[in-house]
């Protein structure tokens, strides 16, 4: 398929409403508090924020949720919260957008993550997380793995996306229990990793795995020499993915590459270069988890892996032009498509 191909892009997307997509990973809650700075501490050299609201939305594992709701998809969450003001928040936010939360647990032994950003105009000052990160207990896990097999045996969802951001949910003999039992069932898996923070190891069989490009250089365990003008002749980048599949052995592997677009290097075949979409780069918050649903939404719903690359790509010039982490709404890439 040529790059860019609309009439496919456009008949692709049609058939979004018919995806079911389960969703495990680490679900957060992203705060905002937006305000004005007039002054300098008299304490400290620092700004006074005159905080004038606060804004939440679904973070992590429950904004590629989000993405897939607004997407028109049918959303299946899986994960764990806390039973505590940030954790009824998500699940509420959750609700509002259709998601199915019936895979989400409610545990008394750890808190919901929640990072709250402090933001001043345009201009996002400060960061402060409160999470756990240990791992949740083996009997959370096993009753999250027995959730999702269950949904996979009657046949009630088309992919499962692995959501990792290193907070406690998942490991790899999870994965390698749904994977077994997805491909029994011709289901599409796809795992957003997070190596750098002690994400999940190595696991075999995915359908698609998508790393940015440090990402990609940690699973491969090398060095970054940086990129070239031309992400095809990227040779330390396709040594790196050589050694991906090596160690992984997805059958792809797409690999976002900030200003540069994203590389799509099959098992067998060439690499294809997707360039970027994006005009304006106001906020990548959230861009990966846009990225991540489009594409399985995509794959699920009968896309090649080259298609649901490009259709995420779109997506992601869209949704890094927002402020926040923001997801793509279907008429968004519906117009960006168009245009």
């Amino acid at each position: 398929m040529a790059l860019h191909d609309r009439n496919k892009e456009l008949a692709a997307i049609a058939k979004f409403n018919s995806g079911r997509v389960a969703v495990l990973g680490d679900i957060m809650l992203d705060a905002y508090l937006w305000g004005a700075v007039n002054r300098i501490s008299p304490e400290a050299p620092v700004p006074v924020v005159d905080v004038r609201r606060r804004s939440c939305c679904p973070g992590g594992a429950a904004n590629v949720i989000r993405n897939i709701a607004t997407l028109g998809g049918h959303a299946k969450a899986f994960g764990i919260v806390g039973n505590d003001p940030a954790g009824k928040e998500v699940i509420a936010l959750l609700k509002e957008y259709g998601a199915d939360i019936a895979g989400i647990i409610r545990s008394n032994e750890r808190r919901t993550t929640e990072k709250c950003r402090v933001v001043a105009g345009a201009q996002q000052l400060l960061r402060a997380d409160f999470e756990d990160t240990t791992p949740i207990s083996e009997a959370d896990r096993d009753k999250l793995v027995s959730k999702v097999v269950r949904h996979i045996r009657k046949a009630e969802i088309d992919a499962v996306i692995f959501d990792d951001y290193a907070k406690g949910v998942l490991c790899a003999d999870m994965l390698k229990v749904i994977i077994k039992e997805a491909k029994r069932s011709n289901i599409f898996t796809m795992l957003d990793p997070k190596p750098k923070s002690g994400g999940v190891t190595p696991v075999a069989g995915l359908t698609l795995l998508k790393p940015n490009r440090s990402e990609a250089f940690a699973l491969a365990g090398i060095n970054d020499p940086g990129p070239v003008n031309d992400p095809a002749e990227d040779q330390p980048l396709r040594r790196a993915a050589e050694k991906i599949f090596e160690i992984w052995q997805p059958e792809n592997l797409l690999i976002s590459l900030a200003g540069q677009g994203m590389i799509l290097y099959p098992a067998n075949g060439e690499p294809q270069v997707i360039p970027t979409r994006a005009r304006e780069v106001f906020d990548v918050s959230g861009a990966g988890d846009t990225v991540a649903a489009v594409c399985t939404l995509a794959l699920a719903t009968g896309c090649s892996p080259l298609l649901a690359a490009e259709l995420a790509n779109r997506a992601a010039g869209v949704v890094v032009g927002k402020i926040g982490t923001a997801p793509i709404l279907f008429d968004e890439l519906l117009a960006a498509i168009k245009e």
